[in-house]
């Protein structure tokens, strides 16, 4: 039995694992989510998935102190998994198809104002590893990219004459990002001048490496992105997509269209995008009450 499915002892929730490492060609990372949640769920119950009634699922889901947003997602991996027992000629009806998914309010994205991110970007060069996170971050806000498409950004995939880089996104889709003048120069500081101190008598084509030249680990990289954060005094949560929301609210904000914010960021629907414009929406009505007649004034309904 493969690593990544072990302790789940359903056979079809085993298949279906497969099937999306080996048909579909999700990430370790995703499989390794859809394992967990399939063994989160499976041990609420006392039969197999594929055992599973409308009502059996309808009382897990209402019974239970999960929040609208869990419950959603658990209904989507079953609902999954069931479409994959229909195609396998296992069921012949989906009994999540007749569930409503719970309304989820949606959370607007947090992202960093232009001044933190100064602060942020303002990172003491001193050390080889100072310019591999100096370059790190300033790359990271110039494109958007997802955390797992910078670590995995490799040394032929720039292009330092074009200003561009291709990473490879969800659904193993490439795609092509420009780089601005500051990232790009930090980037080739880095990589011409003090990439070879990290990488030392070791082999390797990635591009940002941890101090033993080897490729860095997000969970590497989200403890350098916390140190950086807490010397620079900022105390908002922050994690490497707050970095991509940022890239997106600041380029809206500065007149982008939100078909090209699209296109930079990778996602395949719109609709994914337009949670940046509810933001710029939001910010145009806090601020608007700086307007001189904002105001009711008394006595007025």
């Amino acid at each position: 039995m493969n690593k990544i499915c072990e302790n789940i002892n359903d056979i079809d929730a085993l298949n279906y694992l497969d099937y999306l490492k080996f048909e579909r060609k999700l990430s370790s990372n995703t499989i390794s989510s859809y394992q967990e949640d399939l063994k989160k769920i499976i041990s609420n119950f006392n039969k197999n998935l594929i055992e599973l009634t409308t009502n059996d699922i309808e009382k897990y889901i209402n019974d239970t102190e999960l929040t609208a947003r869990t419950k959603a997602h658990y209904l989507s991996v079953l609902n999954s998994f069931f479409k994959y027992m229909i195609f396998m000629n296992k069921i012949n009806n989906n009994p999540c198809e007749l569930i409503k998914n719970p309304k989820i309010e949606k959370k607007l994205p947090k992202y960093l104002t232009k001044d933190e991110i100064e602060k942020l970007l303002d990172i003491k060069l001193i050390k080889p590893i100072d310019y591999r996170n100096k370059a790190m971050l300033e790359l990271l806000y110039a494109t958007g990219t997802r955390i797992s498409e910078l670590l995995n950004l490799e040394l032929n995939h720039i292009d330092f004459d074009e200003c561009i880089i291709r990473v490879t996104g969800k659904g193993k889709k490439d795609r092509i990002i420009p780089i601005g003048n500051t990232a790009i120069n930090y980037l080739k500081l880095y990589i011409n001048d003090y990439r070879k101190f990290i990488l030392k008598t070791k082999t390797n084509n990635y591009v940002f490496l941890n101090k033993n030249g080897e490729k860095m680990s997000r969970q590497g990289f989200f403890k350098i992105l916390k140190e950086l954060a807490n010397n620079a005094g900022i105390t908002k949560e922050l994690s490497p997509h707050t970095l991509r929301h940022s890239f997106a609210t600041h380029l809206l904000n500065n007149g982008a269209d939100l078909r090209i914010i699209q296109e930079l960021l990778g996602h395949e629907n719109l609709s994914t995008t337009e949670i940046y414009s509810h933001l710029g929406n939001k910010k145009i009505e806090e601020d608007y009450k700086y307007h001189p007649r904002a105001h009711k004034e008394k006595g007025i309904n």
